[in-house]
């Protein structure tokens, strides 16, 4: 395949419709510019056959991408097209000052095109699409429903990471209000939300939704005419994590009585679905018809029975049962708010809304309730997100084939499986040495970026900080090894005795003069176990139990007088990880991030400059999340 080098992707304004776009060929993107805009489809994987001869036996662990089109995303498209060039026309008087008042030249922070697509598009299928002949658009989404989640209505945005997801949200929510307060009686709109949450990070940065925030976005961006404001306050809003829809118990049981009644249904120890939904939505009163905004909506979905049984390794059959319990406790929570309060609708917003594997869907699915999308080579060719690159160099060869293009194929045999108790993982951390070589080369990278920024004085005075490196593992063990290597390690000698041995990145050690940093360069975190509210594991935190106490140290010094001790060490981990890239914060100083399995999704630092993948990364949903991390623009 021969080797395309694109200097500068950026062919579009992040304001106007995409007019170019690169051409895509058999052997992947060209450099060929195509003056149109780009047609919604994606990829799906398709199995190769086992290769023979002196290559290494892959089977379907490699796949080919296959094109397909989104055909109701164009089609709707081009209606939405046709009626954005015919004024906007039968829509309400106050749809139609928004939709104005969006798209103003003299608008001091302007909005990107993608996000002001997205509201047209659900503008008009809600407000116009049933006068101009377009029934079939409804009539499809609630048929593609129907086959998914029969009990509920819901209408997906497929917009990149840095696109804008909570601007677009604050746009949805500020459209219904003002429209209810025009016209109370108009069904068609509502005034009580409830937005959920894949965990507690994205929860707090929604916060802005909430009109009384003092940060947000329908002042700060400027969503609705000062005017109008106050009447934002009339809108009942609910912003919760999906955890909070698991039935809880009443009472604090013994663990023996747990197992004994753990298939209860009678609601006499724990929650039934209707005393949930009091629960959890007890701030909108009285309110139905409630209108629900899905935040990283990929994570709730419920699991089909698959017509073939999946061939998964036990890894992936695990992480694959962890994501169908947690697609069915969110989506199993909106069936029972349905049930009680009534919902107008869903909207669902994810850079990648696809099915995975093990689903019971094929592997890359669409979600075919997706109504409107800008993908993320949309986002590069416009301008809004930074330009990911894979690093080239690559001096180790097996055979025909680069060794770090197949990094985790040639590594998991020899790293420590899950399970695997960690007190277990002790010693000098060995890696392969295909995980050395990896990390080494991109380490060297990393490190003239680095001292870029080290020699920016001007950039530094106002602030900035520095670059991040980020580690995505598989499991615990694995990115205790990992974050030993890199990081530093307790060398036992004789009995009693240890010696501090530095980590093998210089930048990214924890150790200096036999004595660990007072501030860490390199951060261990679990999100999935940060992002649930629940405590973490006993074995995680013998793992960061250094990390926490001197965390705790800094916070000490950065706020005297806080009470540190009403922190739980959940919080401050969580809050260390939330800052990494943010003058003036606690994580502030952090150069590297190892990662138990994914980095959550909301984990907004915009300093990402490398990331290194040491798990299997066999989908485009998979690999786009990690990358995504690392695609926020800092300006």
């Amino acid at each position: 395949m021969k080797s395309v080098v694109i200097e500068n992707p950026v062919l579009n304004s992040p304001f106007a419709p995409p007019t170019r776009h690169f051409k895509f060929a058999e052997d992947g993107i060209t450099d060929e510019v195509v003056e149109e805009r780009r047609t919604s489809a994606y990829f799906v994987p398709v199995a190769r056959p086992r290769k023979r001869g002196k290559q290494m036996a892959l089977d379907t662990e490699w796949t080919e991408d296959r094109i397909e089109e989104n055909k109701l995303v164009n089609l709707i498209r081009e209606r939405v097209a046709l009626w954005r060039k015919g004024g906007y026309r039968d829509v309400t008087r106050t749809t139609a000052r928004l939709l104005d008042y969006w798209q103003r030249p003299d608008r001091e922070r302007r909005l990107f095109f993608c996000q002001v697509e997205a509201l047209e598009t659900i503008i008009y299928l809600t407000e116009v699409a049933g006068r101009y002949g377009d029934a079939w658009i409804e009539n499809s989404v609630r048929d593609a429903n129907a086959e998914a989640n029969p009990e509920l209505y819901r209408l997906a945005f497929k917009m990149a990471t840095g696109s804008g997801k909570t601007l677009v949200m604050a746009m949805l929510i500020a459209w219904h209000v003002l429209n209810k307060r025009a016209n109370p009686q108009n069904a068609r709109f509502g005034d009580a939300f409830l937005i959920v949450t894949p965990g507690i990070t994205i929860k707090d940065r929604l916060r802005v939704l909430l009109p009384n925030d003092p940060e947000n976005y329908y002042r700060q961006h400027d969503i609705v005419p000062a005017d109008e404001f106050e009447q934002m306050h009339s809108a009942r809003m609910v912003i919760t994590n999906y955890h909070a829809f698991q039935q809880r118990e009443k009472y604090k049981l013994p663990k023996l009585n747990k197992q004994l009644l753990k298939h209860d249904e009678s609601g006499a120890f724990t929650e039934t679905p209707d005393q949930m939904v009091r629960r959890v939505c007890r701030e909108l009163g009285n309110k139905g018809n409630v209108i629900v905004i899905n935040d990283e909506a990929h994570h709730c979905y419920r699991r089909r029975q698959a017509t073939e049984e999946e061939k998964l390794n036990r890894d992936d059959r695990l992480e694959a049962n962890q994501r169908n319990e947690e697609a069915r406790i969110w989506i199993s929570g909106l069936e029972a708010v349905k049930r009680k309060l009534g919902i107008k609708v869903v909207y669902d917003l994810s850079a990648t809304p696809f099915f995975l594997r093990g689903s019971g869907y094929p592997e890359g699915l669409l979600f075919k309730w997706v109504v409107s999308d800008f993908s993320l080579i949309d986002a590069i060719e416009s301008g809004i997100v930074k330009v990911p690159r894979v690093p080239v160099a690559d001096d180790a060869m097996t055979g025909e084939m680069p060794t770090y293009r197949d990094l985790w194929l040639r590594i998991r045999e020899d790293l420590p499986r899950k399970g695997r108790k960690t007190a277990q993982v002790t010693g000098e951390p060995k890696l392969p040495k295909e995980l050395e070589g990896a990390l080494q080369s991109l380490y060297g990278n990393y490190e003239k970026h680095f001292r870029r920024w080290e020699k920016g004085e001007d950039d530094r005075v106002q602030g900035a900080t520095p670059p991040v490196f980020i580690v995505v593992c598989n499991n615990t063990n694995v990115s205790k090894l990992v974050c030993d290597y890199i990081s530093g390690w307790e060398k036992p000698i004789g009995k009693d005795k240890t010696v501090l041995v530095p980590g093998k990145l210089e930048l990214f050690s924890n150790v200096a003069d036999g004595r660990w940093l007072a501030r860490p360069n390199t951060i261990l975190i679990d999100s999935s176990q940060l992002e649930s509210g629940e405590a973490m594991t006993s074995e995680f935190k013998k793992i960061v139990a250094l990390e926490i106490e001197e965390f705790k140290d800094e916070y000490r010094r950065r706020f005297p007088g806080r009470g540190v001790d009403k922190l739980t060490d959940e919080d401050l981990l969580r809050e260390v990880m939330n800052t990494v890239g943010k003058p003036g914060k606690l994580g502030e100083q952090v150069r590297c991030v190892v990662s138990v399995s994914m980095l959550t999704e909301g984990w907004d630092a915009n300093t990402v400059t490398h990331i290194l993948g040491v798990r299997a990364f066999g989908t485009q949903l998979l690999c786009e999340q990690v990358v995504g991390r690392g695609l926020r623009r800092t300006d």
